[in-house]
């Protein structure tokens, strides 16, 4: 390195639970196509909302990303969905790029918002998560624990509810991805069924 070069500035990532961007940093996703990494950043409970994810039987383009919540969440709300519209309606914080979000962003939420002391439903399935940094393990009965941060565990202000919320991952026509913050089950419902969602957004880190 020259004496006019310098080492470019270290960036300061904030801390899984910290409030920040309007909500509470909830961990880092990278984008599968271009390598980008982003900070994820949740709501608090009081803006979460119930609603159908859209229309059923309606296949939508640019709604099946893992990691894109706020394209996803576009993208629904294009195609006619209720619900994404009231979430990009969101101004929390200053902010107004507010999403449902994104199968593997939603994961981050459980793993480390995980509202109970109850196992894990651990399978072949859940808790996978090869767009997360780090790299998310399939889930064992034991782990994720409860969340460390207490506003989040069952009875704290910011706690998410023993149900299902939706992601904004499309499945197919029919089904989108969901997930119980129960037990940490991911799977499909049907898209007329009336979930829960927390909403999120991120920033670009590099």
């Amino acid at each position: 390195m020259s004496a006019v070069e310098k080492a470019a500035p270290a960036v300061t990532i904030p801390a899984i639970g910290q409030a920040y961007g309007g909500g509470f940093v909830t961990g880092i996703t990278r984008d599968p196509a271009t390598g980008k990494r982003f900070l994820n950043i949740t709501a608090g409970a009081e803006h979460e909302l119930v609603g159908k994810w859209g229309e059923y039987g309606v296949k939508i383009e640019g709604a099946d990303s893992f990691t894109d919540s706020l394209a996803n969440t576009h993208a629904m709300a294009a195609a006619g969905s209720e619900l994404a519209t009231k979430v990009l309606a969101l101004s929390i914080g200053g902010y107004n790029d507010w999403a449902i979000p994104a199968r593997d962003v939603q994961e981050l939420q459980y793993r480390h918002f995980k509202p109970t002391t109850e196992e894990n439903w651990a399978n072949s399935r859940n808790g996978d998560n090869p767009n997360s940094e780090p790299v998310g393990l399939l889930y064992s009965e034991e782990e994720p624990v409860q969340s460390i941060h207490p506003e989040f565990q069952e009875g704290g202000p910011e706690a998410f509810r023993d149900t299902w919320y939706w992601s904004s991952s499309q499945r197919s026509a029919y089904y989108a991805f969901d997930m119980s913050f129960d037990d940490g089950s991911q799977t499909t419902s049907d898209e007329y069924d009336e979930l829960r969602v927390r909403p999120v957004r991120s920033e670009l880190i590099d």
